[in-house]
Parts: C-alpha cells; sequence; structure tokens
C-alpha cells in the first residue's frame, strides 16, 4: 500500500457521503494504491451507519475504526495510525473544511525529498475572535517554544512519510504537535497552503476550551523534547537555582548581622532561606530518580536513545 488517508469521525453523518466523493475525485487517476481508513470516535448520530455503507460501497478503498466510546480527536488519529498500511500517511478532517483535492499537490511536495507536508490554512474560513485569533496566538507560542516554525499547527491536513510518525504516542490534543515530534528525529518539513472551505454541516466540535489543554500539552512536548532523555538538567538546574536563592538570602541575612547588627533568626527570611534550600536539594533528588526512571525504561524495552534514517552496505537488518 502507498498511501493511507486517515480521517477521524465524530458525528459527520451528512459531510460523509460529500467526503467519500471528493475523495474518490482527487485521487481517480492515482497512479498507485490507496486506502481510507476511517475512526468512528464514538458518533452520537448515525456516522457509523453510512461508514458501514460506504465501506460496503467501496472494500477496496474504504476501512472502518468502530470506538466503543468518544476517547477524541488525538486517540482517533493514533488508531488510523496503528492501523494504517501505507508508505504516505495524510490526516484530514471529516467536516469538509480540509479540501480532498490538495492531497495530489502535497504528495508532489514529499516527492522533492521532504518528510513531512504541514497545510496552511492561509485564507481560514472560521469565526476570527473565537477560532482564528486563538489559533494564531497558539502557532505563535508553540514555534516559539519549539522551534519548528509553522504558521498552522491546527490545519489537520497534513502528509507524512511512515518512518517519521514511529516510536512515539499521542495522548491529550498532541496531534497538532505531530510535526514537532517529527523534528525531533530529524524530518524534513515544509508547509504549503491549502484550501479551506466553510463548514457545511453540523456544528465545530472545539472552543475555547481547547486552548488550555493545548497549553498544558505544550508543556509535556517542551519537557519530552528536550529533557526525557536527561531530566537532571531540568531538575538538577532548577534545584541549584533554588539554592543560589537561599544562599543569597543567608548572604544578605549575614551581611544585615555583621554591619547592622540585626539578628539572623528573627527575620522571616531566615525560614524562607532554609525552607529554598530544602527544597532546592529535593529536586535534585528528583532530578536522579528521574534518570534512573529513563535508563530503566530504555534498558528494559531495548529502546535506543538515537533514530537511523538508513543503513548502506549492510549484510542484514539489524
Amino acid at each position: 500500500m502507498y498511501l493511507s488517508l486517515v480521517i477521524p469521525v465524530y458525528n459527520e453523518e451528512e459531510s460523509l457521503p460529500h467526503l467519500f466523493e471528493a475523495i474518490h475525485a482527487a485521487l481517480e487517476d492515482f497512479p498507485h494504491t490507496w486506502e481510507v481508513l476511517l475512526v468512528d470516535d464514538g458518533s452520537k448520530d448515525q456516522s457509523i451507519s453510512v461508514l458501514k455503507e460506504l465501506a460496503k460501497k467501496d472494500p477496496e478503498h474504504i476501512r472502518v475504526v468502530a470506538f466503543r466510546r468518544n476517547f477524541g480527536q488525538t486517540a482517533a488519529m493514533a488508531a488510523g495510525i496503528d492501523h494504517a498500511k501505507g508508505e504516505i500517511i495524510v490526516l484530514l478532517d471529516a467536516d469538509l473544511q480540509n479540501d480532498p483535492a490538495d492531497i495530489p499537490m502535497m504528495l508532489k511536495k514529499l516527492d522533492e525529498g521532504y518528510d513531512v507536508v504541514s497545510g496552511w490554512r492561509k485564507d481560514r474560513k472560521d469565526t476570527y475572535l473565537t477560532r482564528t485569533l486563538p489559533s494564531n496566538m497558539a502557532n505563535g507560542l508553540i514555534s516559539r517554544v519549539t522551534g519548528v516554525e509553522l504558521h498552522d499547527y491546527g490545519c489537520t491536513l497534513k502528509a507524512y512519510r511512515r518512518e517519521v510518525l514511529t516510536g512515539f504516542k499521542l495522548y491529550g490534543e498532541m496531534h497538532r504537535f505531530i510535526p514537532v515530534f517529527a523534528h525531533s528525529v530529524g524530518a524534513k518539513i515544509v508547509e504549503i497552503p491549502v484550501n479551506h472551505h466553510p463548514r457545511r454541516f453540523g456544528e465545530a466540535k472545539y472552543g475555547l476550551e481547547r486552548i488550555l489543554k493545548v497549553l498544558l500539552d505544550l508543556f509535556t512536548v517542551k519537557f519530552l523534547l528536550s529533557y526525557s532523555a536527561k531530566p537532571i538538567y531540568l531538575f538538577g538546574g532548577a534545584g541549584f537555582g533554588i539554592i543560589a536563592i537561599s544562599a543569597a538570602l543567608l548572604l544578605f541575612l549575614a551581611i544585615r548581622r555583621i554591619f547592622f547588627d540585626i539578628a539572623v533568626f528573627g527575620s522571616p527570611l531566615f525560614q524562607i532561606s532554609a525552607m529554598f534550600f530544602i527544597l532546592g536539594f529535593q529536586s535534585i533528588l528528583m532530578g536522579l530518580i528521574a534518570e534512573l526512571q529513563v535508563r530503566t525504561y530504555h534498558e528494559s524495552q531495548h529502546k535506543p536513545t538515537y533514530t537511523i534514517k538508513e543503513k548502506i552496505n549492510f549484510s542484514d537488518k539489524k
């Protein structure tokens, strides 16, 4: 299988037949094998019935995974990626706001040597104050924190080579950070403008409450990228910083005692200094414990601390 389209579905019964037609129109002359893997995320409408009907009409291309309940978009994407057979995996939404007609263009961009082609909804057709503006702010923050400069992390329409999607698991709202994880294993990423259409059926599934989830996930991603292999750098660095504050407070108290004859133990700064010293020491110990856990994780599961793109002149596959 060359190409797999992975599409999370949640309450999209009206959109699905039109999506099916748009995909067939986009891939009608596609010269390689392809499949569409639709993941029903516990829809409460008749989406699963529509999906079963589509699978009957086109068993050659359509495959369906149905969840027992709603697990969220990230879980649906993870399931789709796990069950996809294609060398190239394209993610897109089922609400018809992504345009399947952009897929051939993205595949051509992959052929230029890129590992990830990310869609950019340059002319976005969503409500500005509640969706576009918060999304733009989040995109700027994510780019700054992760160092992966993209205009539109929230655009689901993205094309990946399968090898850059292995080695990590998706949780929470982390599907938008897939390009960041791919970049961490050396993926070459490019962003191109894609079409974006107004929603024709149903209602948007996410509101402003998603911002907090994204911010919390961003903290997690930053930790995983920067400190998962050496957590002592984070905990130890914070610990030494806190101990330095403690030492500065003690020095200040000592100077006051020597030159102004002000009692050390009568000041609340002494208690604060002692508390900071204890917190700093505990932080360093937490870093050492985290180091042991990291080593246990890698060694017990035989997880390498590196990724290999290719091997040349090797007689075996090891």
